[in-house]
């Protein structure tokens, strides 16, 4: 079982970041860095599967646990994901027990689901035998839930029943839109609807999620106090232009202030 799946099982803190960008170097530097878990985006992106794999790797041989979000909730998206040796995998804009039972049945080999077999990478090619690895994947595999909606949170109580999500996770930019305020994440309607989701969430004893660009000690400390465990905080080409911006500063504030 993968570090990331216990820490969630016992609701531990886990610190993550966002990668974006298309080179896996990026995810190599990252994991080196220290975070628990590396969110490699695939809905907002342009890395398509084969610079996929290499985010993965990248970020195992850093010695840290991946979880890849897919463009929507489909089977055919989650089958790729899963034969690369992904720690996890996320499904976005989940709305509804229904849908949240078809994504799960997507990760799951039979009885239990319908997942096709055909393991490539995650069995390090024929490595590790099959049969052992679809006796363990449907126990070990890390399953997030992404809440975007005040429609998801009307139904998370029956959601949060299900016993293999591990980490239900909000994406405040989208919910704060669900209900005409986008951007409003901070705003009294979004702020209770997310309080909402999180003492549904602490009754069923699951992991709770967030999603920010933002990475300032404020922000952190405002998610961490609603009981927020999983921060997903920052992304990499922030983190390249805000150092950048401030190297640049520095340089024109020097240059500015010394005789020619």
């Amino acid at each position: 079982m993968s570090t990331l799946k216990k820490k969630l099982r016992n609701r531990e803190p886990v610190a993550g970041t966002h990668v974006f960008l298309k080179d896996h170097c990026i995810s190599e530097m990252l994991a080196s860095v220290g975070y628990d878990v590396v969110w490699i985006d695939t809905e907002h992106t342009a890395i398509d599967y084969s610079i996929l794999e290499e985010h993965i790797i990248a970020a195992h041989s850093g010695g840290t646990d991946s979880i890849v979000r897919i463009p929507w909730n489909d089977h055919v998206l989650v089958k790729r994901v899963l034969e690369m040796g992904a720690t996890g995998i996320l499904f976005p804009t989940v709305n509804t027990p229904e849908e949240l039972e078809s994504a799960m049945k997507a990760t799951l080999y039979p009885p239990e689901g319908i997942r096709g077999f055909g393991p490539m990478r995650a069995i390090r090619y024929g490595v590790d035998d099959s049969m052992e690895y679809v006796k363990r994947c449907n126990e070990e595999l890390v399953r997030f839930i992404q809440i975007e909606s005040y429609i998801a949170i009307e139904h998370l109580e029956e959601m949060a029943k299900n016993p293999y999500v591990d980490c239900f996770l909000f994406g405040p930019n989208d919910l704060s839109g669900s209900i005409g305020r986008l951007g409003d994440v901070f705003g009294k309607e979004t702020t209770e609807l997310i309080r909402r989701g999180i003492a549904i969430l602490k009754k069923s004893g699951k992991s709770i999620g967030v999603s920010s660009g933002d990475w300032n000690p404020k922000t952190i400390q405002y998610w961490h106090d609603m009981g927020i465990n999983v921060l997903f905080m920052g992304i990499d080409y922030l983190h390249l232009l805000k150092g950048a911006q401030d190297e640049l500063f520095e340089i024109r504030k020097i240059q500015g202030g010394s005789e020619t």
